[in-house]
């Protein structure tokens, strides 16, 4: 039997490294998965949705470092797997989407599933090309996996269904044809030493340097560490930088943003000079204001220097190799005053964070979930985290340790990605413990089915603890408070309340374990229990809608839309109102009382 395209496209994947496919099947794409079954090097696994493999693949690439890789049929499928895709895109991940797509012979004749599907990725994709014959299929998936690797991005190869069963031919050698190749290795981009020179002249004149980290350094720990201590600078995380430095360093003053700390906010509004390391963090009313401090910017991605604040000196480069030529041209400083000041800081915003996680609530105050959970973990544990309020625990409640693991959707910050980037995660890392935190919207909205998945494979991992946490509040909370904070509305019931499910019972149902706590003296007991587990667990906490996901900085525009919402009433403004009171005055109201 001749060696078929998709035979070929297969085994062409392998000498590129790939050795996982996340995806579902279809027949637009059936060639290849033939040929997948008679290769059998690469492991496909079967996920119960299109989008959830593109998250999947984003999240490989994430806790990898190497590029995911998704596919599906063509038609719907191929659009099921935007998302997720946009996901990687947002994120700069590298992705090779592979998608079907309707016979060659049909198309133009709006076929049954027939999309006009490189017009579809366009805008997501670095690289998207449908295949025509079988000699370009060569140098079409080359070319695509280089820009994937090279440019960190999203690239897209369409196949249709009648040419993956065609024999492959290589192409000839006569005018019009190419010959590509297998292999890429990134190179070590560096700035030039005079603007390096330059940078130092600025964070050297700097009597109060904060530090802001983002994924760009998650592989610039040492770095870091080393030119904040030279510098007696603070550091504050955007959150897809959670892990760039542990909590334990003094310092550090968490996350930033809405979703960040006091000491966080108070460091950059009392900096005069500023470090951005490999962040693309949004929210630029939570850096200095402009003109009130000095900046200084590495990136990887020319595109996202003085993005979102205007750095001095902009140097494009890898974080870690950028700070170790740095490193010999910052002067140690011997003030320490402005250190000591973000230490104070730093250790108030951990006192009211436990302040606030213990405060009591009807039944769970969900801030304790991740305060009971942090001392728990493991050094080698990886955490997830889908959006919404939950966010902001993840974000704020738990304590990173060296060599952990935390990753969410980031740029897009789109709902339902937590438990697909932890199935991504522990087949990844089969021998560590993964933990996903979920609010029930989430679960509801994708993350329950993907809960099969997980009950399809967990055998197969070296270590079976892997735990999805379900936040149950009956509530879309992160846009209710949105709603009273950001517009001064009520609680929006029809597009707010959704209906109490049982996780728990579910996961049991399809042979995972489950658990629920309603008792806040017994969360600490109930993820004991799961971390011990012999098998998956959905985790289930009833949790109270009414605690606030306070941001780090309360503007009088925020503080006058929440006194309108209660001027106009909120269907829930007892609770509401108590949940306020007990996390505004949390560190002066006794532990038992409201």
């Amino acid at each position: 039997m001749s060696k078929t395209v998709g035979d070929f496209f297969v085994e062409r994947l392998y000498e590129w490294g790939v050795r996982t496919i996340f995806g579902y099947p279809g027949d637009g794409i059936n060639g290849v998965l033939g040929a997948l079954d008679r290769f059998g090097k690469i492991q496909f696994i079967q996920v119960r949705h299109e989008e959830m493999a593109a998250f999947m693949a984003a999240a490989h690439a994430k806790f990898t470092g190497e590029p995911g890789v998704c596919l599906s049929t063509g038609g719907p499928g191929a659009a099921h797997m935007v998302t997720g895709l946009y996901d990687a895109k947002m994120d700069h991940m590298p992705v090779l989407a592979i998608t079907g797509q309707a016979p060659t012979t049909a198309r133009g004749a709006h076929y049954q599933q027939e999309l006009n599907l490189p017009r579809l990725f366009e805008d997501v994709a670095d690289y998207v090309y449908e295949a025509s014959q079988p000699s370009q299929v060569r140098h079409l998936l080359d070319r695509a996996m280089r820009t994937t690797r090279g440019r960190n991005g999203v690239s897209v190869l369409v196949l249709p269904g009648d040419l993956q069963d065609k024999p492959y031919e290589d192409p000839p050698r006569k005018h019009g044809n190419v010959f590509s190749g297998v292999g890429y290795t990134k190179p070590r981009v560096v700035p030039y030493e005079a603007d390096l020179v330059r940078a130092a002249d600025v964070l050297n004149a700097g009597s109060k340097v904060a530090i802001l980290v983002g994924a760009g350094a998650l592989g610039a720990t040492d770095e870091v560490i080393a030119v904040a201590e030279r510098l007696k600078a603070g550091a504050a995380k955007a959150l897809l930088g959670k892990a760039a430095l542990p909590d334990h360093l003094p310092w550090v003053t968490g996350s930033i943003g809405l979703l960040g700390t006091k000491a966080s906010w108070e460091m950059m509004s009392d900096c005069d000079t500023l470090l951005m390391i490999g962040t693309g963090f949004p929210y630029s009313e939570f850096l200095p204001k402009e003109g009130k401090a000095r900046a200084v910017q590495i990136d990887i991605d020319p595109t996202m220097l003085s993005v979102r604040f205007p750095a001095e000196v902009n140097l494009h480069g890898d974080s870690a190799e950028t700070l170790r030529m740095l490193l010999p041209m910052l002067k140690d400083k011997t003030d320490t005053s402005w250190r000591e000041k973000v230490e104070k800081e730093v250790r108030d915003s951990y006192k009211l964070l436990e302040d606030r996680a213990l405060a009591p609530a009807n039944p769970i105050n969900p801030q304790r979930v991740c305060h009971e959970l942090s001392p728990l973990l493991s050094r080698d544990a990886i955490v997830t985290s889908d959006s919404g309020s939950c966010a902001n625990w993840y974000a704020r409640d738990l304590k990173v340790q060296r060599g952990q693991m935390y990753s969410l959707s980031g740029g897009l910050a789109s709902m339902g990605a937590a438990v697909p980037y932890a199935i991504a995660a522990k087949f990844a890392h089969p021998d560590r413990p993964v933990i996903a935190l979920v609010g029930d919207g989430a679960m509801q909205m994708n993350n329950m089915a993907e809960l099969i998945t997980v009950s399809k494979y967990w055998k197969r991992w070296k270590d079976p603890r892997w735990i999805v946490c379900v936040f149950n509040n009956e509530d879309l909370n992160q846009v209710t408070w949105e709603q009273r904070v950001m517009e001064g509305n009520p609680k929006f019931e029809a597009t707010q309340k959704i209906p109490d499910v049982p996780y728990h019972r579910f996961g049991e149902l399809i042979g995972l374990k489950g658990i629920f706590c309603n008792d806040p003296d017994k969360v600490g007991e109930a993820w004991r229990e799961a971390l011990a587990a012999d098998r998956p667990v959905v985790l289930e906490f009833k949790t109270d809608p009414e605690v606030p996901p306070l941001p780090s900085h309360i503007t009088l525009d925020q503080a006058r839309h929440f006194m309108t919402t209660i001027v106009k009433g909120d269907p829930s403004e007892g609770s509401m109102l108590a949940g306020v009171a007990r996390q505004v005055l949390s560190s002066i109201l006794p532990g038992d009382k409201s």
